[in-house]
């Protein structure tokens, strides 16, 4: 019977193990996507499309269901260009949803000599290993909500590609079921409330946090904006389904007094703390596998505002 005992111990955790996501699969996406190949992903550029189509490849190795159509890749244009965003779902035992985001694209080249490439580590090449992270982590489960993954362009030329998937209608099927929105924004570097940590941006519109913090597993932590001066709740991707009246958040660990690598060259792989970005994956996983349509149900209060 010990025998036994310990083959069913070593079988459980070696099983335990193999679900959380590895930090050398969290490095190969970031790396990926702000790779010089990449040449930081501008939109309108080859090598956006080439990361919109990367994208759609780890969805699709992820068995996720099309959002609309036959392709995980969903056209828009904008001035003339086109560009790409990618939307996957995973289907649940109820057909309302969660939905996970991050942007892909960044800014881009510059004409100096030297290094020119504003890779985009963090900005949003982590947000990205997030979104795709939380994909492999619930391949093979069957979770109470659905869950809608996507990846947004054109996020640094004003939201326009979140912009131009909140407002097709083709999609609405889709977002009528979602009932919130965690949208991942720079997570690659250490908070300022230190590891395993993270900041939500408009904590003060609904009790999102409060409910993340209630299930959390692991010590992770979801503190308050601390840069509510700012208005960031307005001003990233989220903004565009909190029009819907969809619950909608950013979530962070950039520190804003130490950030010198925002929208600089040295935005690349060697600023990502990769223990604590995949540490903070892997037990956002943990904690939403923990959410079902009854202990997870966030609203938003009267300060809210959806048209602006």
């Amino acid at each position: 019977m010990k025998k036994l005992n310990l083959f069913l111990f070593i079988t459980l955790s070696t099983f335990s193990f193999a679900q959380e996501i590895s930090k050398e699969r969290v490095v190969s996406i970031v790396s990926t996507l702000a790779s010089d190949e990449m040449k930081g992903r501008k939109f309108g550029t080859p090598e956006n499309d080439k990361s919109a189509e990367y994208i759609a490849n780890e969805f699709k190795k992820n068995n996720l269901d099309y959002c609309v159509g036959d392709s995980y890749l969903i056209p828009f244009e904008y001035k003339g260009q086109k560009g790409f965003n990618v939307c996957g779902i995973k289907k649940g035992k109820s057909e309302q949803s969660l939905a996970y985001s991050a942007h892909f694209d960044h800014i881009g080249t510059n004409t100096k000599s030297g290094d020119n490439i504003y890779n985009g580590a963090d900005d949003d090449a982590s947000g990205v290993a997030t979104v795709v992270g939380l994909a492999d982590y619930f391949k093979d489960k069957k979770t109470d909500y659905s869950m809608v993954f996507m990846a947004f362009n054109a996020e640094e030329i004003g939201l326009i590609g979140s912009k131009a998937l909140a407002e097709n209608e083709k999609l609405n099927p889709v977002f009528n079921n979602i009932k919130a929105l965690f949208n991942f924004e720079m997570l690659a570097t250490e908070s300022q409330f230190g590891k395993n940590a993270v900041f939500m941006t408009g904590d003060e519109f609904s009790d999102f946090d409060e409910l993340i913090n209630a299930n959390a597993i692991n010590g992770l932590k979801v503190h308050s904006d601390p840069y509510q001066g700012q208005q960031l709740f307005y001003r990233s991707d989220n903004v565009n389904f909190v029009k819907k009246k969809i619950i909608a958040h950013s979530i962070s660990t950039v520190d804003m007094n130490k950030a010198t690598h925002y929208h600089a060259v040295n935005d690349d792989i060697n600023i990502v703390d990769a223990e604590n970005l995949t540490n903070i994956i892997n037990n956002f996983a943990k904690t939403i596998e923990k959410l079902n349509t009854k202990n997870f149900t966030p609203k938003y209060n009267d300060k809210v505002k959806y048209d602006f």
